[in-house]
């Protein structure tokens, strides 16, 4: 466990606001649960994201860990225990391509309710901080569905996982440059010039 806190903080390094967040653990039952999602979803698409996305079985994700940021990025950790850093390019393709399921109506973020089980990695996205960042312009179609309000606590590995992030974003008070960092900075701050990256085996 100790590995793993180390190998998150070293990613959120980069251009990071909200490394000292990962201590900021609560027990706090889950009171007043779309106030406070709603609060996130707002802070969150004021600044950035660090944002680690876990395949939990094949082709099913869920949100591991998620942190106040400079710049968003976002992490793929696979089944296998390989990961790798998304695109701003890979982002824009899943967000594109979940905005037409939320369309449709197929899109499990915005149905009453959601297996038990992980979602696809668009929509694991979308229910991420990064989510509300980089698919702002989606809009109410999605943020303001109360389903999408309920469905994205279950979207996490676990329960302390949700709080914490909430608890992160909640605790930093978005700067002056709000609306930049909305619209552009937080995309990566100019990409990353890295499409995929390894980094050893999985914490536990």
């Amino acid at each position: 466990m100790k590995h793993y806190i180390k190998k998150i903080s070293t990613y959120a390094m980069v251009g990071s606001l909200g490394a000292i967040a990962m201590v900021a653990m609560s027990g706090c039952e889950q009171h007043q649960q779309e106030g406070q999602s709603d609060a996130f979803t707002q802070a969150s698409q004021k600044q950035g994201a660090f944002v680690v996305i876990e395949e939990v079985a094949p082709k099913q994700y869920k949100i591991a860990e998620e942190y106040p940021a400079e710049k968003t990025r976002v992490i793929l950790r696979k089944l296998d225990g390989t990961e790798k850093i998304l695109t701003k390019e890979e982002l824009d393709a899943l967000v594109a391509e979940e905005a037409k399921r939320i369309e449709s109506g197929e899109s499990a973020l915005t149905q009453p309710q959601m297996s038990s089980g992980g979602l696809g990695l668009g929509e694991a996205l979308l229910a991420s901080a990064a989510g509300a960042i980089i698919g702002s312009w989606i809009g109410n179609k999605l943020f303001n569905n109360p389903n999408y309000q309920q469905n994205r606590q279950r979207s996490y590995k676990s329960p302390s996982a949700y709080q914490r992030s909430v608890n992160s974003f909640n605790k930093v008070k978005p700067s002056s440059s709000a609306t930049r960092t909305r619209t552009r900075s937080g995309f990566f701050g100019g990409g990353t010039g890295t499409s995929r990256s390894s980094f050893g085996s999985r914490g536990g």
